[in-house]
Order: C-alpha cells, then structure tokens, then sequence
C-alpha cells in the first residue's frame, strides 16, 4: 500500500523540473510576446470602479423614486 501510487503509474513530480521541453517552452513565450498578450495596457484602478457603480446605482434609485411618485406609488 505505500508504494500505490507508482503501482499506478504516476511518478511524483520534481518541484524543480521543468515542465515542458524547451522547444514547447519556447513556443509558448513566442505566444506570449505576440497579440493580446503583448498589448501595454493602463494600471487597473479599482477606486475609478467603485466611483463609477456608486454614480450608476445612485442614478437608478433615484430614476425609480421620480417613477414612483409620477405613477402615483407614494
């Protein structure tokens, strides 16, 4: 029972082996330099995110009141 899994075929992976051969990893960074992945882009600013859903549910509470009172609701 202690040796189960190489009874099944698997062989324990080296943290420090690399994991592709260097032909595959070489067309992987290639991928990586090429398209999408190479595009610049602006840093990602939460805070412009939290700005922008506090503008658009404070709009939509206040559409919904001014449709309320105009339907006759309150």
């Amino acid at each position: 029972m202690e040796n189960s899994k190489h009874e099944q075929g698997h062989d324990p992976v080296d943290d420090n082996s690399p994991r592709l051969k260097p032909e595959d990893q070489a067309k992987v960074d290639e991928f990586l330099q090429k398209g999408v992945n190479s595009v610049e882009r602006k840093p990602f600013k939460p805070i412009r995110l939290v700005i922008l859903l506090l503008v658009v549910v404070t709009t939509l509470s206040v559409l919904s009141q001014l449709l309320a009172k105009w339907a006759g609701v309150y």
